[in-house]
């Protein structure tokens, strides 16, 4: 049995697995987010409701273990942000403990339990608040020892002219530093920022899906937008990881229409032709964060 967890911005979510197949997750704590003694407690709490001492502890987490440094990148949570958070946790646990990063715990959770199973090379993407992704290959995430593979968001690639006709397209400031990434122009935020600077109006990304699939006009011109600047980069990281299936999440991914538009403009734009849905809604609809953690956590303690 391992213990594993979600950690949020704003809560942790804990479980205990025995199997892949039985995760048994527990209630939601707040995540002390400032205060390092009260976050290992709050680890501490759910370890300790466990029915035996696990062999493992597996964390999903909103961000990134450098590889290089072993250290965290975690904005939101300041009281993770530089540490050697592995080192730092089994000190404080004394327990062995796994580290990956949420978008990589949703792909291997979709590749084992998900729209992945079957598939040799998994690309799993996010679309929401967002842009992320992780990659599978033959059951193992490529970023098991942490690193920024499947970070398909950041660069500064969106295009400056796109749609049919095409519009003239800023390159939009993104968190990262950068302008022009996609997390920029194509999360949930991004596609407010083309609709404002398409039609001078700001509407939340759920009105603007609903609107295009309603027939609205300038919601229409804002997806056929969205969709081009998307699905160029898209179709490059198909091309360039073989991938066979794409599970997408985040909120964006509640739009079915939209996943299959972005299916279709990505098919036309790659090398193999598929003859059936290649950008697909994830199925692991309920903590994927979690799933892929605790899967993570029973491969490393089997090893």
């Amino acid at each position: 049995m391992i213990v594993c967890f979600d950690i949020g911005g704003t809560a942790i979510k804990g479980g205990h697995a025995y199997a892949s197949q039985d995760i048994r997750a527990l209630p939601r704590l707040p995540t002390p987010a400032n205060d390092f003694e009260a976050f290992t407690a709050c680890l501490r709490q759910v370890i300790g409701a466990a029915e035996a001492k696990p062999r493992q502890i597996a964390l999903s987490i909103c961000g990134i273990i450098d590889a290089q440094t072993g250290k965290a990148v975690i904005a939101n949570i300041p009281c993770l942000h530089g540490r050697a958070l592995q080192e730092d946790l089994e000190a404080a646990l004394g327990l062995p403990v796994l580290i990956a990063n949420d978008a990589d715990c949703f792909v291997l959770a979709e590749a084992e339990l998900g729209a992945g199973r079957g598939h040799s090379v998994v690309f799993g993407i996010i679309l929401g608040t967002g842009v992320g992704g992780g990659l599978v290959v033959n059951g193992a995430l490529i970023n098991e020892h942490g690193g920024f593979a499947g970070e398909w968001g950041h660069a500064p690639v969106a295009a400056t002219s796109a749609g049919t006709p095409p519009a003239s397209l800023p390159r939009f400031q993104c968190g990262c530093g950068q302008h022009g990434c996609i997390d920029a122009t194509c999360s949930a935020r991004g596609m407010e920022r083309l609709h404002q600077h398409l039609h001078g109006e700001m509407l939340s990304s759920e009105n603007i899906v609903q609107g295009w699939i309603a027939g609205d006009e300038a919601c229409k011109r804002s997806i056929d937008v969205y969709v081009d600047v998307l699905s160029a980069p898209l179709a490059l990281c198909v091309n360039l990881t073989g991938a066979t299936i794409i599970p997408v999440g985040g909120g964006l991914s509640n739009a079915v229409p939209l996943l299959e538009e972005i299916d279709k403009a990505v098919q036309a734009r790659i090398l193999r032709p598929f003859g059936r849905p290649l950008i697909v809604q994830a199925q692991c609809r309920m903590e994927p964060g979690l799933i892929g953690a605790a899967l993570a956590g029973l491969r490393a303690s089997r090893a």
